[in-house]
């Protein structure tokens, strides 16, 4: 079994689990809890026009949470950048990072109401051959 990830607990967004079992103790992620996260964070990139090769632009402070947004770029073939990657057409970020980021980019903001209803909804399942075909 692999060690769970490392990062810090302070400032994280809350994301729900399906275990009673907190996910982040002693600042530690579970890869399953990882994998879970990324998986509807994920989907959510999909749903934004985010596509196998692109760039996503990362913005995103808290450690845990730019793990998590770093894993669903990654989950489905897009290549994570720097948010002032010129090249990147959606992105994700928080509202405190938002102001000072380009309009070019399509932010999904991490810690927004509608992203946060859209999340909760989404399956945590790995993502389907269909839906990753998709993204291709």
């Amino acid at each position: 079994m692999s060690a769970p990830v490392t990062a810090s607990a302070d400032n994280v967004i809350a994301m729900p689990r399906r275990h009673a079992a907190a996910p982040i103790a002693d600042g530690r992620l579970a890869d399953a809890d990882l994998d879970r996260w990324a998986n509807r964070l994920a989907r959510l990139l999909l749903g934004r026009g985010a596509t196998a090769g692109a760039r996503v632009a990362l913005a995103v402070e808290p450690r845990i949470e730019a793990l998590v947004a770093e894993a669903a770029a990654r989950k489905i073939g897009a290549h994570p950048v720097q948010a002032d990657a010129a090249t990147a057409r959606v992105g994700i970020t928080t509202r405190s990072r938002r102001a000072e980021l380009t309009d070019a980019v399509d932010w999904l903001i991490l810690d927004d109401r509608s992203t946060l209803r859209h999340y909760l909804v989404s399956s945590d399942a790995p993502l389907s051959a269909v839906e990753l075909r998709a993204a291709s």
